[in-house]
């Protein structure tokens, strides 16, 4: 991707804050930092989507299919890597030294258990505090990384050691990787080991203890234009032999293909850091609506109505910087935002913050607008939540699921210039509308987002003004 730069106090501030939310255990997550790597080039920034197709680990498992959303970025000092973020000690050409915090890509599967695991305590997700060094040639790079369970869950610890190699040529490129992992008992008794108390006749107590895992993949990349990027991969990961003796795990290799793309929202023209670039300040207050009030009804206009019954609101600031202006001529510009919520939950639970990361398209080029200048918007990302707000844990344990607090964000918004409407120059840059606070699990498509079926709507107004 091309290379940005972003303002520290902006993005700095907010992807800090995003690693401190990102240390609440959420479920597992497929290892993407094979494709994350291919488009972390110094600077970028980048939504996308990947589909996995994996072997479960776990006997009877079967093949398990996952649609995980891709959030980028890439600083000077910080980044974010999906289910990755952290901070770089060490960042120069030929090394880099990396502290982060990591989601697990183990557990029990969340949508269907197979026979084999009835009975047993759940294996949820962990989350590993890590440090991680490179070290680049032109020959390839060798890659050392130590990461521990922070998170209480497991307990257990790992070391990888991996070798990587680029092949570019035009639009191509290719990356063949080799992994090995030495994982210490604790980590493999858990995800790997049947408890006394979960023995059965068919499936006797067992402790796998430490062992090592090796993994080899090949994964590569096709520029289809200056922004979008095409991403596959394969890989087969073989357990280390103590693993697959456990009656819960299978013996063959497990294969896994990934498929997908993404959107690179850097340029050759650093907007943001150009003299006189704006950056909006928005207040907004909203209600939550009422049971069946989804999205697309909301934009359609068939439902408009907000909560009557349990009846919650938000407060809210975001800021943003622009992106991209005038994207190939047309009135269409990409604007970055950070947004905090605060829930007031009337009682119904304690009340909590979310934190909402997101890029948004900003279309203004209706006829009417050199009149009254009409904005039409859609923010997506990614939003973390302090805890699960009140209608989304309500609806999620009525179907006798979990919620979970990380979740995909939508914002889409429609407003029109305050300035034009009284015939003030000095408030033309100040806008009045409404929108709507979407946070949704991608109808439990995404174990990244902690297979959720659902999630809320707030209606929302607000004012947003250029300085």
């Amino acid at each position: 991707m091309k290379s940005i730069l972003l303002s520290r106090s902006f993005w700095g501030t907010a992807l800090v804050a995003a690693g401190l939310l990102a240390m609440m255990p959420v479920r597992a997550a497929p290892d993407l930092e094979p494709l994350t790597n291919i488009l972390s080039t110094p600077g970028s920034a980048g939504l996308g989507l990947v589909t996995r197709v994996e072997r479960s680990p776990y006997r009877d498992g079967g093949t398990r299919y996952d649609l995980l959303p891709l959030y980028l970025y890439e600083g000077e000092r910080l980044f974010l890597h999906a289910n990755r973020v952290g901070v770089k000690m060490l960042n120069g050409s030929e090394q880099r030294l990396d502290l982060f915090v990591e989601q697990r890509l183990e557990g029990f599967p969340a949508n269907r258990l197979p026979a084999g695991l009835a009975g047993m305590a759940n294996r949820d997700s962990g989350l590993d505090g890590g440090l991680s060094y490179r070290y680049s040639q032109p020959w390839g790079a060798l890659q050392a990384e130590l990461l521990h369970d922070i998170g209480n869950t497991s307990k257990g610890s790992e070391f990888r050691l991996s070798y990587t190699y680029d092949w570019r040529s035009g639009p191509w490129m290719l990356r063949p990787s080799v992994t090995v992992a030495l994982r210490d008992a604790k980590l493999n008794n858990y995800y790997y080991g049947v408890r006394a108390s979960e023995a059965t006749p068919d499936r006797p107590a067992y402790s796998p203890g430490a062992g090592i895992n090796t993994s080899m993949g090949l994964y590569g990349s096709y520029d289809v234009s200056q922004r979008w990027r095409l991403l596959a991969g394969v890989s087969a990961t073989v357990l280390s032999g103590k693993i697959k003796d456990s009656p819960i795990v299978q013996k063959s290799a497990l294969p896994a293909v990934y498929v997908g793309a993404a959107y690179d929202f850097g340029g050759h023209k650093r907007e943001w850091a150009e003299d006189g670039s704006p950056t909006y300040f928005k207040l907004l207050y909203g209600k939550s609506t009422e049971d069946g009030c989804h999205l697309i009804k909301i934009l359609t206009a068939r439902c408009l109505s907000t909560a009557t019954t349990n009846a919650t609101t938000i407060t809210g600031i975001q800021v943003g910087k622009p992106f991209i202006r005038n994207v190939n001529g047309w009135p269409l510009d990409f604007v970055g935002y950070v947004g905090l919520t605060q829930h007031n939950e009337r009682g119904l639970q304690a009340n909590g913050a979310q934190l909402d990361l997101f890029m948004k398209a900003v279309y203004s080029g209706f006829p009417w607008s050199h009149r009254v200048k009409t904005r039409l918007g859609l923010g997506v990302g990614l939003s973390a939540a302090q805890r699960a707000p009140y209608i989304e844990a309500s609806s999620q344990a009525a179907g006798g699921r979990t919620a979970s607090r990380l979740l995909n964000y939508l914002d889409p918004t429609i407003d029109v210039s305050l300035g034009d409407l009284l015939g003030s120059r000095m408030l033309k840059d100040t806008y009045i509308g409404f929108g709507v606070s979407h946070r949704s699990g991608i109808f439990g498509a995404s174990r990244l987002l902690g297979s959720v079926n659902g999630g809320s709507n707030y209606i929302y107004t607000y004012v947003e003004t250029a300085l």
